[in-house]
């Protein structure tokens, strides 16, 4: 329901107007009554200016309509909205009106008729007063309530176009550019959605519903790296992201071969020092990064929970030659052991212990007869001959 804190005060009846009106226009039988209501409606008795003005009987059209306006803004006043727009449609539709409040006169109509939701009917009286505007910023909100009325008719092209219109005369605001992109998203204009998002950002930085939206659209189009710039830049700006964001963060760090920052960013996340599948991919992303010693720790830390992951850690240490602290952590791999002989093979040959060499190298091809086992075997007799 429509306040009466927002009275149009231009419709309302200063006994100036009255006697112009009187003098001008009005009959002499309605011009008294008229005066009198608007007496009493000035010193707040409106059930009774209301009464009044039912009373008069008159067969003259232009005392009707007035009559019926003055009605209208009376028995909006007094909150009985239906009958307000009932009286001013008749004044509005007379077309006898066409004094200076004549264009406020439709104006309410169509304001009140928007309060009630009804919104095509609104739009038949918005529309003829966009040429004939008193002034700039009249016309600015007409031209808002009638992307409003579009809007919540879900016209999305008659919205975005009413925008447009609006927009060249009046800044975009949140609330406009808001509507704009409800409009749009309607529409599944996903890519024009993302400047429109861009532009709210730009007014309500601190909103993290808005930054959301824009990465759900970058990643609608699968604009990966528009993404993550939108995510890092929120971080940046202090926009408090959940665990979700952050997880996804770091995928799109990885996917735009960022390792190093994406499992920075999984070690942000809870529970990242304890959780299993956390541990395994802040250690598989240290180790795409070449990040050997950092990788390596978070494998063994892994492996306290699942002690197969020794074997990852073992693996990275053979590859940086720590042969010594890879046969320690091979003895606690489970379940690998041809793999597990064959990766001792190669440190103990590394470390020049050719007999422990060969020792592992007949169990692997024991446990599983393989020709890279057979080839160590001839291999290590070969080198031990030599030597003796």
């Amino acid at each position: 329901m429509i306040k009466r804190t927002l009275i149009f005060g231009l419709l309302l009846f200063s006994p100036m107007t009255i006697s112009t009106v009187v003098a001008q226009e009005l009959s002499q039988y309605s011009a008294t009554r008229v005066m009198r209501a608007n007496e009493l409606a000035q010193d707040d008795k409106l059930a009774e200016a209301i009464s009044l003005l039912e009373s008069i009987h008159s067969s003259r059209d232009y005392d009707k309509a007035f009559i019926d306006r003055m009605l209208g803004v009376f028995y909006w006043q007094n909150e009985q909205i239906d009958l307000a727009i009932e009286h001013i449609t008749a004044a509005v539709s007379s077309g006898l009106l066409e004094d200076e409040q004549a264009w406020h006169t439709q104006k309410m109509l169509a304001d009140l008729l928007l309060g009630q939701q009804s919104y095509s009917s609104a739009l038949k009286y918005y529309y003829p007063l966009i040429d004939n505007a008193p002034n700039e910023k009249l016309l600015q909100d007409i031209r808002l309530r009638v992307a409003q009325s579009h809007y919540q008719s879900k016209e999305w092209d008659n919205t975005l176009k009413a925008l447009v219109e609006l927009h060249k005369i009046k800044q975009p605001k949140v609330s406009t550019l808001s509507l704009k992109l409800g409009a749009e998203l309607q529409l599944e204009r996903w890519k024009a959605a993302i400047p429109t998002l861009k532009q709210i950002i730009n007014l309500e930085p601190s909103e993290a519903k808005w930054w959301r939206q824009l990465v759900g659209m970058q990643l609608r189009i699968q604009d990966d790296k528009g993404a993550l710039a939108t995510l890092t830049l929120a971080k940046k700006q202090r926009i408090e992201l959940s665990q979700t964001e952050l997880r996804l963060l770091s995928q799109l760090y990885a996917k735009q071969g960022v390792p190093e920052q994406a499992a920075r960013q999984v070690a942000q996340l809870d529970n990242a020092k304890t959780d299993l599948k956390l541990l395994r991919e802040q250690a598989t992303y240290w180790q795409q990064a070449k990040e050997w010693n950092k990788a390596t720790y978070i494998w063994l830390e892994a492996a306290k929970q699942e002690p197969d992951y020794h074997w990852n850690a073992a693996q990275i240490m053979l590859q940086q030659q720590r042969y010594k602290q890879a046969l320690s952590v091979l003895e606690k791999v489970p379940n690998r052991e041809e793999q597990v002989a064959l990766a001792k093979t190669r440190a103990f040959y590394k470390l020049n212990r050719l007999e422990e060499a060969i020792v592992q190298a007949k169990r692997a091809n024991d446990i599983k007869p393989s020709n890279q086992a057979k080839s160590w075997i001839k291999y290590l007799n070969q080198l031990r001959r030599a030597h003796s």
